[in-house]
């Protein structure tokens, strides 16, 4: 992520506007490039050194902070280690003793007190301190040398480096251009439309992951807005919360029609300023979408339903309900053609049994509308685990049966009618 003095912006009024990059233009491309080359193969060399590449290509001045920025991004990809045959501390200390000694007993000093006065103890030899403390330890004066300060930044080594085409290395750039303007924020409201449920599953599985504070609106048929408290409107452990809500960001970004509008307080003064981000603006997530994902299992079973079943209308459900602190996304939501009455369905059939049972528990508590569970074998949750929810429960093998989901969900609108 890029820190606060590589954060490139332009005042619009009372906006702050990043100075996103052309991701197509050839001779960004070019730069990207050109970094890429400083750290690919370059396993073994020191942090310092790579430092001292960069500056040589980049420089030192503040124009060339794209270059700078765009460094700091594929540091952020490196791995390094502290490569020494001892610990350094270790080291180090054997040395300066070594360095520090001097045989000054009288048995040792000339016999007479002028010879004494005139006396010096014999001139330091770097290199034998060197060599008597790898002999010490069972090393080579070399790596005595070479381990000495390794525990410091400059002199950690690069172990891995994980790769990037020089394409994705700009896109990631804009994002994190993103992302440090949301450092400065005191409120972020993020307006989705259009999803289907396992993305907003999956961005509230991300909101309660990054431990945000969130307050849920809808605002139309099917969507709603996500008010997040920003770092700055709350009085501790601000830099925390404000890189978690920088974390969310790229989950917001894999939606497909999102408008964000952010509250900052600006600079020294910290000035009152708007940040606005829509998915016109072509920001591309670095997170893999699995968010979407829909279980080949899942899909047949609700094609299968719309044959076979004529009473009963399925539909992605895109309500979110709340339950308790968390939010709740069923999977469809089941309408009886006659009375127009609702019942949402659940399956549990892909998810992890921890998950599972923790989402009974949050039913068993706090759900009041009318739903059914369909709950796979294959998460062999106990009979005692589903006592007490107050929906109705069908136990599946291999898929959820139409016939039986349809005669299951007609008996929880006639025991709600």
């Amino acid at each position: 992520m890029l820190t606060g003095k590589l954060v490139r912006v332009r005042y619009a009024r009372e906006r702050i506007v990043p100075t996103y990059l052309d991701t197509t233009d050839s001779a960004w491309l070019g730069v990207a490039e050109a970094l890429l080359q400083l750290f690919r193969g370059q396993e073994g060399c020191t942090r310092g050194e790579l430092e001292a590449d960069i500056r040589d290509l980049s420089g030192n001045d503040p124009g060339q902070l794209v270059h700078q920025g765009l460094a700091k991004l594929l540091e952020d990809r490196c791995e390094f280690e502290v490569v020494s045959g001892h610990p350094p501390e270790e080291l180090r200390e054997a040395v300066f003793l070594a360095a520090a000694r001097r045989d000054l007993s009288p048995d040792h000093l000339p016999g007479d007190l002028e010879t004494q006065t005139a006396w010096r103890p014999p001139k330091f030899n770097r290199d034998d301190v060197l060599r008597a403390v790898g002999e010490q330890f069972g090393l080579t004066p070399e790596a005595v040398d070479q381990g000495l300060f390794a525990d410091l930044k400059s002199e950690q080594r690069l172990v891995a480096f994980k790769d990037i085409t020089p394409h994705r290395l700009l896109e990631r750039y804009n994002v994190a251009l993103a992302q440090a303007v949301l450092l400065r924020s005191t409120r972020v409201h993020v307006q989705v439309r259009g999803e289907p449920p396992a993305r907003f599953r999956q961005l509230f599985r991300l909101i309660k992951f990054h431990r945000l504070v969130c307050e849920l609106e809808r605002t139309g048929p099917d969507a709603f807005c996500l008010h997040l408290d920003g770092p700055l409107s709350l009085f501790a452990a601000t830099q925390k919360y404000g890189l978690q809500l920088a974390l969310f960001l790229p989950a917001v970004l894999l939606c497909r029609d999102f408008d964000l509008m952010a509250d900052l307080h600006w600079g020294p003064q910290r000035k009152p300023k708007k940040f606005i981000l829509s998915s016109k603006d072509g920001l591309i997530s670095h997170l893999p979408d699995f968010g979407t994902y829909v279980p080949p299992e899942l899909a047949m079973f609700a094609e299968l339903f719309r044959k076979k079943v004529h009473d009963w209308e399925i539909t992605e459900a895109v309500d979110v309900l709340a339950l308790g602190e968390s939010f709740w996304v069923p999977d469809y939501c089941l309408v009886h053609n006659a009375s127009g009455q609702c019942v949402y369905l659940e399956v549990l059939g892909f998810w992890r049994r921890a998950s599972a049972e923790r989402h009974l528990e949050r039913l068993r508590q706090h759900a009041r509308e009318p739903f059914l569970l369909a709950v796979s074998d294959q998460l062999r949750v106990d009979e005692a685990d589903l006592e007490g929810l107050p929906g109705a429960i069908h136990r599946f093998r291999q898929m959820p049966l139409p016939d039986e989901i349809a005669r299951l969900a007609s008996e929880l609108i006639d025991s709600h009618a």
